[in-house]
């Protein structure tokens, strides 16, 4: 049977087994991180290091098993020998694109060539001797935030980080919807602007190619090169043109500058457009928004956009949908990753 979320939440375990804690590895693009998470979401021992990806596959599962192994020891002492510490299985939140029926990383761009058709869940689950489950971060995240964040007891979800890129994942009448290939949900690649700015992918005009951080830094480069930011341009000759970020470029329209501010409101006005479509086609009762960007941007980036689908969604969506900001921050991937690993225990894909 496919079990939907909500049978997760307080899936079908022994009573010991819903006081076990839960292994998270969070693999980013810039950063490895790992946790031991208690049954009501706190993070009892972490760890970290760089993630490295540039080192290949075989480097990084060797600093996640070191990492894991580092939090496993340190967060139950004098436990684990009596059973009450033993962690209930690892669960991995991981840049994409994913299999995560399979537990395989597929083919994650800017990352070492020998990350294609990695099975990392298998391989860690070996290692330590645990089951262990995989998933887009994103995804891992929506889970976090259903069980201990800004979507609890929400069964039709959207949630989005903007960030360095954009990612999304969703949940509708409480499954994840993962698709035939696993990879559902890639919302920072939606088009909002035909003949816009080209994207990582290789397309135009994606959410992701404007309103990202790295869509910001490009804009930013584009306005130095062409003179039109005397005030970006100063902040590239300090730090170099290739070190200006949408945190400087945000900094830059605070402090007037006009080229700055219009790359701003781009961002915020695809992002607004990237909402209304999010309404129309996925119809939730809740989008939760998170990550870097939109932490730092707060109303200025939520607040158009929750005028945009008040004035041009659908009138059933534009009643009911609401656009709130993530309440998880930074461990969203980790304590997801306990919901995930009692989630697919339960049943659940």
């Amino acid at each position: 049977m496919r079990e939907t979320f909500g049978d997760a939440v307080d899936p079908t375990l022994s009573p010991p087994d819903r006081g076990r804690p839960v292994l998270g590895l969070d693999l980013g693009a810039t950063r490895l991180r790992a946790a031991l998470v208690g049954p009501d979401g706190t993070i009892l021992a972490r760890a970290e290091a760089p993630s490295a990806t540039e080192r290949g596959a075989a480097a990084v599962l060797e600093d996640a098993e070191a990492l894991l192994t580092t939090v496993r020891s340190a967060g139950a002492p004098g436990r684990e020998a009596a059973g009450a510490g033993q962690p209930l299985g690892i669960g991995i939140s991981a840049i994409g694109p994913v299999d995560p029926r399979a537990g395989v990383i597929l083919d994650p761009p800017n990352a070492h060539p020998s990350f294609r058709d990695v099975p990392i869940a298998a391989e860690l689950g070996r290692r330590l001797e645990l089951p262990a489950f995989l998933d887009r971060d994103t995804n891992v995240a929506l889970l976090g935030e259903l069980s201990f964040g800004a979507a609890r007891n929400v069964a039709d979800v959207v949630y989005l980080t903007v960030s360095t890129g954009i990612g999304g994942a969703i949940l509708a009448a409480g499954v994840p919807l993962h698709g035939p290939d696993g990879t559902a949900g890639e919302l920072g690649h939606l088009l909002v602007e035909l003949d816009g700015p080209p994207c990582g992918c290789g397309a135009r005009g994606h959410l992701e190619a404007i309103a990202s951080g790295a869509g910001i830094a490009r804009a930013a480069r584009e306005a130095i090169g062409s003179g039109a930011s005397p005030m970006l341009a100063a902040i590239a000759e300090r730090a170099g043109q290739d070190r200006v970020t949408a945190a400087d470029v945000a900094a830059a329209e605070d402090a007037g500058d006009p080229a700055a501010a219009g790359i701003m409101d781009h961002a915020r006005r695809a992002f607004s457009a990237a909402m209304v479509t999010i309404a129309d086609v996925f119809d939730p009762t809740l989008v939760v928004v998170g990550g870097s960007i939109a932490r730092a941007q707060g109303d200025r980036l939520l607040e158009p956009a929750r005028a945009a689908v008040r004035e041009t969604a659908f009138r059933s969506a534009s009643r009911r949908m609401a656009i709130v900001p993530a309440a998880l921050g930074d461990d969203v991937g980790l304590v997801g990753c306990l919901v995930l690993v009692r989630f697919r225990l339960a049943g659940g894909e």
